[in-house]
């Protein structure tokens, strides 16, 4: 389980050597020990190797991890090149078509938008294959937390995608005046008509960087 080595080091590497942060540690050797978790122990904080702080643009917040094989990567609804686009990515990118015109590409691999400067951010980190939810309470709320503080600090203008009401709850937690907030129901099918078709965000949030002089994201995930 490799630690974070870039820019993100100096803003939350005193959380690796906090009691929480041990007790996670230690849980989550026995886990890997004695079960199928995801992702790989290598790809856990994927998410920060692949966007520096210093390149955040915008903070996109998922729950856990994807609990299927071959599935999850270490950044929010992102899967590998080769594997079936997720329902909720299904979504995601019908909302992208309608909102700026984006193809509708073959493949769910994100890594573009973590380029682009999105944080792909999941609230936990790791998962039990097949129990979603199965690693929820044993300390990484509290680790990502922290990165949510550490974005929320920054002196530049950020766009926050909380979508669904596990990433809105941490709505209270974002109040520097630079950055936006946007909300809107979770794009899994279960929800996405209820408001996440038709939010416009990722038009939104280009408007905003833009009209506050970062530059826009390029949002086109492109064929493999």
């Amino acid at each position: 389980m490799p630690k974070i080595s870039n820019d993100w080091l100096g803003a939350i590497g005193d959380e690796f050597q906090k009691p929480y942060y041990l007790d996670l540690r230690q849980f989550l050797k026995g886990e890997y020990r004695a079960r199928r978790i995801y992702p790989a122990a290598d790809d856990i904080f994927n998410a920060f190797h692949f966007t520096p702080l210093s390149k955040v643009k915008v903070l996109l917040l998922g729950q856990d991890p994807y609990h299927g094989e071959n599935q999850a990567i270490g950044s929010s609804f992102s899967v590998p090149p080769g594997q079936d686009i997720p329902p909720s990515l299904v979504n995601i990118y019908k909302e992208l078509h309608d909102d700026l015109g984006c193809f509708v590409p073959n493949n769910g691999h994100l890594k573009k938008w973590s380029d682009e400067g999105v944080l792909l951010l999941n609230t936990v980190l790791t998962v039990r294959a097949h129990q979603a939810n199965s690693h929820q309470g044993k300390g990484w709320e509290q680790f990502t937390d922290a990165v949510i503080s550490a974005v929320n600090g920054l002196d530049r203008p950020v766009v926050y995608f909380l979508w669904g009401r596990p990433a809105q709850s941490k709505r209270y937690m974002l109040d520097n005046p630079k950055h936006l907030v946007l909300e809107a129901p979770h794009p899994s099918p279960l929800s996405a008509h209820r408001g996440f078709f038709g939010c416009r965000h990722f038009s939104k949030a280009n408007e905003f960087l833009t009209e506050n002089g970062a530059s826009a994201v390029d949002w086109q995930i492109e064929d493999i």
